[in-house]
């Protein structure tokens, strides 16, 4: 999973109120929260090979000061963590970028290999 609001995400938690964000997000997006009514917090264990990789930079300053830090500009690391995950790595990539960085594109085809990452210090966060 790339930065997944396993726990909910801060963001709906302080925006859902405001006017547009239903609009912007859809259903699905009112649904992220981290009540504990909210989708993620239904949701137990994962009971399969699951790795979670999280991103330590963002570029969206404003959705950033509603998340704790590290976060990715839309999920705090802390919240993308789900219990029964086999392995975990933070990266310094940004949430819209993630899936274009070379350190993630080298620690998911790891992962999928040999079932866990790599180096957890591996790459730059340089992206594609």
């Amino acid at each position: 999973m790339l930065g997944p609001p396993n726990q909910g995400s801060e963001v709906v938690d302080n925006l859902k109120n405001a006017p547009g964000f239903e609009l912007l997000n859809g259903p699905a997006g009112m649904q992220l929260g981290t009540n504990a009514t909210d989708i993620p917090k239904t949701i137990g264990p994962v009971e399969f090979e699951l790795g979670v990789i999280a991103g330590t930079q963002s570029i969206n300053l404003i959705l950033s000061t509603f998340l704790p830090d590290p976060n990715d500009g839309k999920v705090s690391v802390a919240s993308t963590r789900v219990k029964g995950m086999k392995d975990f790595v933070a990266l310094p990539t940004t949430h819209p970028f993630m899936m274009k960085n070379y350190a993630v594109i080298e620690q998911v085809v790891y992962f999928l290999k040999h079932g866990q990452f790599k180096n957890k210090n591996l790459g730059s966060g340089r992206d594609l």
